[in-house]
């Protein structure tokens, strides 16, 4: 089946526009031109902001001008990530597409639906003629999955409307209210380079479902970076360890899927004969959540340098010791992950070692409570820390009056009450919603699996479901006051 023969197709029509127009994050310059080029054409008011954000403003439809004014809001970029078999360039290239039953993936890379599907939503009701709806302005916000930083420099007083509909959640039967912060913690060192003494060893760890850092993290999914870590480690009491080299994880807000080492050790029959008995460990641990989770130990050859042994236990003690998954769930919403950390990117390259971290939390105290706790450990092992990006949660308010209206329309039109929750994730409305104090906002969005890895996929049904009410809550906007 085509994506064109998909209904509603005007939401499949301007996603597979969007996705033929590259947008990875901080190289948002070709789509912000798309959407600018798109409002335009409509011949709708269209500003670019300072910092690339766009935002188009529709007047009411006939009838409707008496109703609160709605911002309809999306982000533009998307995560870039692929399997490592796969050829594609995501500065150049447009998603490659296909349908699988009732989902629609790509082709060995991360879809975009994250968040393309509520990008092609507000542009389907741009370019709408009989969807009743209030006065809008549909902001369109950049960088929002490597910094926030489009709404972190959305200014006060750029937005007139009194409540906010973030489209970017990812099951359809919840209403979001509330999410978490964030901060990234950077740990960095340089090391002096030698001659390797030992046998040189190449590990590998692939196959990992890998996922979102936030909506995901709760999930018990294996990591690459701490698989690697575990494995250096076990080596340690009866090995002389350099090492050479690491490449392993990603994206900050991505949980490491793959990830490549080249160590030197005294003996290397005996330490993989040793770390093999491990790896049967690792593999029976995550046999139920991480089926598809490879581990090769082998032998192998460099002709790089690598950092003395003495750095290189410093820098193993640290892999093991940085806390990397839940760190507190929340005493005041069940099952919400209030703090986390994801261990996202360790990289050793010519005695340059970089460790990228995200530590998120609803709660401030807490973020900077584990962010610290990381600090803590990495300037115990002399290097050197930095945070940086760091962006407010949002505090639920279930009561307010745009989350009772769409409780109402979701039990009507479905027969079931929906989810009102707060999420783990971190979405703009907390950075928006510090400008903007009086607006009232919800997030919610159709289904989304994988988000942030290849496995992304999005379920067809949820997007008739999610652009059906959508098309609901518009018309049904309260008068206003």
């Amino acid at each position: 089946m085509e994506l064109s023969n998909i209904e509603p197709q005007i939401i499949w029509k301007n996603f597979s526009k969007l996705n033929a127009v590259p947008r990875p994050s901080k190289k948002e310059e070709r789509v912000i031109a798309f959407i600018k080029e798109f409002g335009e054409n409509l011949g709708l008011e269209t500003t670019v902001d300072q910092v690339g954000n766009v935002i188009i403003k529709k007047p009411a439809t006939p009838g409707m001008e008496n109703r609160k004014s709605v911002v309809l809001q999306s982000h533009l970029d998307m995560v870039c990530q692929k399997n490592n078999d796969v050829n594609f360039d995501f500065e150049t290239e447009g998603i490659k597409m296909e349908v699988d039953g009732d989902w629609v993936k790509a082709k060995g890379t991360t879809l975009g639906a994250d968040n393309g599907l509520g990008v092609a939503t507000i542009m389907s009701i741009l370019e709408s003629s009989d969807i009743p709806h209030p006065a809008m302005e549909a902001l369109f916000t950049i960088d929002e999955e490597t910094g926030m930083t489009g709404a972190l420099g959305l200014k006060p007083g750029q937005l007139t409307g009194e409540i906010l509909l973030n489209l970017d959640t990812e099951e359809d039967d919840e209403i979001d209210i509330g999410c978490a912060g964030g901060v990234d913690v950077t740990i960095t060192q340089n090391y002096g380079t030698e001659d390797v003494k030992g046998q040189i060893v190449r590990l590998e760890v692939k196959g990992l479902q890998g996922g979102h850092s936030g909506m995901d993290i709760h999930k018990g999914f294996g990591n690459a970076n701490i698989i690697l870590g575990r494995l250096f480690y076990s080596g340690l009491a009866k090995q002389n360890i350099q090492l050479i080299s690491v490449d392993s994880g990603g994206l900050r807000n991505a949980i490491p899927r793959e990830g490549v080492a080249i160590i030197s050790v005294r003996n290397s029959q005996e330490f993989i004969e040793e770390v093999t008995v491990l790896k049967k460990e690792i593999l029976e641990e995550f046999a139920s959540v991480e089926p598809g989770l490879q581990i090769n130990i082998e032998n192998s050859t460099t002709s790089d340098k690598a950092i003395s042994e003495e750095d290189s236990r410093k820098v193993i003690l640290t892999l093991k010791a940085l806390h990397n998954g839940v760190y507190r769930m929340s005493p005041d919403v069940k099952d919400l992950v209030e703090a986390s950390n994801n261990v996202a990117r360790v990289e050793l390259k010519g005695g340059e070692l970089k460790i990228l971290n995200l530590t998120r939390s609803s709660v401030d105290s807490s973020k900077y409570s584990v962010a610290e706790q990381l600090k803590s450990v990495a300037e115990l092992a002399g290097m050197n820390v930095e945070f940086s990006g760091s962006y407010p949660g949002w505090k639920p308010k279930p009561g307010s009056e745009i989350v009772q209206l769409m409780e109402k329309i979701y039990t009507e039109k479905f027969g079931e009450k929906p989810h009102v929750v707060a999420c783990h994730a971190g979405l703009e409305c907390g950075i928006i919603g510090a400008n903007y104090p009086a607006m009232e906002m919800v997030s919610f969005g159709p289904t989304i699996r994988g988000a942030h890895s290849p496995d992304e996929k999005a379920n067809i049904p949820s997007a008739q479901k999610f652009w059906s009410f959508t098309k609901d809550i518009l018309a049904n906007i309260p008068v206003k006051n």
